[in-house]
C-alpha cells in the first residue's frame, strides 16, 4: 500500500516537474517573440538617428551641415557642390503639420457620425452595405488613393482654384481625410457597441431621446476609444507617402499661404528623392526621417497623456 502510495507521489512529482519545464519553455517563446516588436523599434531608431544626426555632429568628406539651417531652412535644393547646397526643411514641417491638421479636422466629425451610424441608427439592411464598405476602403492600396486624387479630385481643384493648378495642401487634405476614415469609423464603432446597454436604458428611463441619449451619454462613455481611433488617424495621415506624392506639388521651398499652394511633406521629400542620393544629400534626407520620427513621437506622447486624462476624468 504505501509503495503504491509512493509511486503516485513520485508520479505526480514528475508530472509537476515536466509541467514546469513546459510552462518554463513557453513563457521563454513569448518573451523571446514579445521582444522581437522591440528590438525592431530599437534597431530602427538607432540605425535612423545614426545617419540622419552624422551631418551635425561627425561630418565626413563632404563637411558639416549647419543644425539651425537645417531645422529653419524655407528651401531644399541639393547639389553636388556641398557650399551651395540648401536643405532647409521647416515648410516641410508646416506643410506635414496643416496638412494633417486639415484631414483631421474634416475626417473626424465624418468619422465620428458615420460610426454612429452603423452603431445606432442603421437598419440592418443599410448596415450590411455600410460596414463592408467602409471595410473596403481601408484595403485599398495607398497608391490608388493617390492615382484618384490626381485623376479626379486635382482637376476639381484646379477648375476652383484661383491659382492655375491642382496639385496642392487642399488636394492633400482630402486625399488623406479620405485614407483616415476607415481607421477612425472601425476603432469609434467599436468603442460605441462597447458601452454598456444600463447606459442607453438609464437614460431613456430619463425620459431622453434617442439622439440626445448618443450625444450625452454614448459618445461621452466612448471617448477614450474614438480619441484612439484619431491618433492612428493622425499616424496615419502624417506618416502617408505614396499618396501624397501624387496631388501635393512638392515644390523646392516655399510656406504655404493658402490651401491653393503646393506643399512637400517631410514623407515625400525623403521618397523622391533618397533612390538616387549619395553622400551628405542621402545624410540630409536621413534626417528628415529623424525630424519626422520625433515628431511622431511628440504627438503621440501628447495624444496619450490627453488620452489618459480623459480616462482618469
Amino acid at each position: 500500500m504505501e509503495k503504491d502510495m509512493s509511486k503516485d507521489m513520485n508520479k505526480d512529482i514528475a508530472a509537476n516537474r515536466k509541467r514546469e519545464k513546459i510552462e518554463a519553455v513557453a513563457k521563454a517563446w513569448f518573451l523571446i517573440n514579445a521582444s522581437v516588436a522591440i528590438i525592431c523599434v530599437a534597431a530602427i531608431t538607432f540605425f535612423v538617428f545614426y545617419k540622419g544626426l552624422q551631418p551635425f555632429f561627425t561630418g565626413n568628406h563632404e563637411g558639416t551641415y549647419s543644425f539651425i539651417k537645417f531645422i529653419t531652412g524655407l528651401e531644399w535644393d541639393y547639389s553636388d557642390n556641398p557650399e551651395v547646397a540648401l536643405y532647409g526643411v521647416l515648410y516641410m514641417i508646416i506643410g506635414s503639420i496643416v496638412a494633417t491638421l486639415g484631414a483631421i479636422v474634416i475626417g473626424v466629425p465624418i468619422s465620428v457620425l458615420t460610426a454612429v451610424f452603423i452603431a445606432e441608427i442603421a437598419p440592418e439592411p443599410v448596415k450590411k452595405i455600410v460596414k463592408p464598405a467602409v471595410e473596403l476602403l481601408a484595403g485599398i492600396p495607398s497608391i490608388l488613393y493617390g492615382v484618384f486624387g490626381l485623376g479626379i479630385i486635382v482637376p476639381w481643384i484646379r477648375d476652383i482654384s484661383p491659382k492655375a493648378q491642382g496639385q496642392s495642401l487642399f488636394a492633400v487634405m482630402i486625399v488623406l481625410t479620405i485614407m483616415i476614415l476607415p481607421t477612425i469609423i472601425t476603432i469609434t464603432e467599436n468603442a460605441i457597441r462597447v458601452v454598456p446597454n444600463s447606459f442607453r436604458e438609464g437614460s431613456y428611463g430619463l425620459g431622453a431621446s434617442k439622439i440626445q441619449t448618443i450625444f450625452k451619454v454614448i459618445l461621452p462613455a466612448a471617448k477614450s476609444g474614438i480619441i484612439t481611433g484619431v491618433v492612428l488617424g493622425i499616424g496615419r495621415a502624417i506618416g502617408e507617402t505614396m499618396a501624397v506624392i501624387l496631388v501635393a506639388g512638392n515644390p523646392q521651398g516655399g510656406i504655404p499661404t493658402s490651401i491653393w499652394e503646393p506643399i512637400r511633406p517631410l514623407t515625400t521629400n525623403i521618397a523622391l528623392e533618397m533612390s538616387y542620393a549619395f553622400g551628405m544629400h542621402q545624410e540630409m534626407l536621413f534626417s528628415t526621417g529623424v525630424v519626422l520620427f520625433v515628431f511622431i513621437i511628440v504627438i503621440n506622447l501628447i495624444l496619450a497623456r490627453a488620452k489618459a486624462k480623459i480616462s482618469e476624468q
